[in-house]
């Protein structure tokens, strides 16, 4: 095959068959394929867009262009989570747990923080020694030793899919529906699951501002999971202010384990649950909501979610110290006060997501160097009323003069009105 060929078919509009597909990718990983046809293939996709049975095949190729995992015959029931980013999202660092110490199995491959929105990966790297970097044997062994695993992904898996998220950033095709579905659907498919649920997030704190997107995108997303028999739900929920109260590196990882000491902000809690209850429901551990809810509520007060989680980090190589830490907030903290007198109106997350990255706790480069110590504490959000003077966030980390920054930048980040106001759903529309 000649890949120009493919290219100006996809150019003018007509459908790739499964081989032209397949044809393609494997030569991309093979590195025979000109960075240059790449990317015009990935731009005539976003113009052109692909229809099911093209997307079907591209996951299939990209899912094959690597090795799946295997965990032999294991009886449980295997799913993961899959969130689509925002500004204090560590719901991760609590379900996984939850899920685990339930029955559920959970080999999760989770990324690095994309724009504002922060990253599974990076928050995990600020418990000391933590190994993120798992061969595929070492992950197998952890899944069936423990039950459950938080890693990056491998270059045995979904090679293909890392050499086009990197062109997709550089070309300006990341928005292209076909490619975001391949791109989360190729990795879950690979990790061999029965069953999966995706919190997509929608608001002013990720990318998918408005319901009507992201449910185009969910339905894209659904299309795959029953083309390659994975159970899966997708949730909507709010992200039109921070999850959770602290947005960062390691204070959300003490806030997650704040969480399974059964001290967790309500709004982390609620969707918390209901993502869990979806698994629980599709495994058959759980018969309705109320059942899966008593149940993960439960695992939290026996403690065995907590322990649950000290098992990942220890046989990840972490430091069990985090689960002792009182807090990071104490030193070369600034208080970002009021101005006025009110009820907080709305929160603009994304810059929010954009002054975390200019005190450390985000990358704008990929060199970029992290300071683990660095996050916001949410003091005030949506609904609360405040008087003048009143602390609405609290700015930590190890660099004064990047602190000084962000609390200019987030002086601007919120507005207030005189009449009190519903606080908005968290869960948008359950499907």
């Amino acid at each position: 095959m000649i890949p120009a060929e493919i290219i100006e078919k996809k150019r003018d509009g007509k459908n790739l068959n499964p081989n032209e597909i397949k044809w393609f990718i494997d030569n991309i990983v093979k590195n025979k394929i000109d960075t240059s046809q790449l990317s015009a293939l990935l731009m005539a996709i976003y113009f052109q867009g692909m229809n099911d049975d093209e997307m079907f095949s591209l996951v299939d190729a990209m899912v094959n262009s690597g090795k799946k995992f295997d965990f032999g015959n294991l009886e449980n029931y295997i799913a993961d989570k899959h969130s689509t980013g925002g500004v204090g999202d560590k719901i991760s660092f609590i379900l996984a747990p939850i899920l685990s110490s339930l029955g559920v199995i959970v080999p999760m491959i989770a990324g690095r923080g994309l724009a504002f929105t922060g990253g599974t990966i990076d928050k995990l790297e600020s418990i000391p020694n933590f190994q993120t970097s798992l061969s595929l044997r070492t992950f197998t062994k952890q899944v069936k030793s423990i039950g459950c695993v938080i890693a990056s992904q491998s270059e045995e898996i979904c090679p293909a899919d890392k050499i086009l998220y990197a062109t997709r950033d550089l070309t300006g095709t990341v928005p292209s529906l076909p490619l975001i579905c391949s791109s989360i659907m190729s990795k879950k498919i690979a990790e061999n699951l029965d069953g999966l649920v995706i919190d997509l997030k929608v608001g002013n704190g990720t990318f998918m501002r408005t319901l009507r997107e992201a449910k185009i995108l969910g339905s894209g997303l659904k299309k795959i999971g029953k083309a390659f028999n994975i159970q899966t739900e997708v949730v909507y929920t709010n992200m039109n202010q921070p999850l959770g109260r602290y947005a960062g590196l390691r204070c959300e990882i003490i806030e997650s384990i704040n969480c399974l000491n059964g001290n967790g902000p309500s709004d982390l809690m609620e969707i918390t649950l209901e993502l869990g209850s979806k698994i629980l429901i599709q495994s058959k551990i759980a018969e309705n909501n109320r059942t899966a809810r008593d149940l993960m509520l439960e695992s939290i007060k026996n403690k065995s979610a907590l322990n649950k989680f000290k098992d990942i980090i220890l046989s990840q190589g972490g430091d069990i110290d985090v689960f002792a830490s009182e807090g990071v907030t104490k030193n070369n903290a600034i208080i970002v006060r009021s101005k006025y007198s009110g009820f907080i109106k709305s929160i603009k997350t994304d810059e929010i997501g954009w002054a975390l990255i200019k005190i450390g706790a985000g990358r704008k480069k990929e060199n970029d160097k992290l300071d683990y110590m660095a996050g916001i504490e949410f003091i005030n959000k949506v609904g609360d009323k405040v008087n003048k003077g009143d602390a609405i966030f609290k700015i930590f980390g190890n660099y004064s003069d990047r602190l000084n920054h962000a609390k200019n930048m987030l002086q601007n980040t919120y507005n207030l009105t005189k009449t009190k106001i519903n606080k908005d759903k968290l869960i948008l529309n359950k499907n």
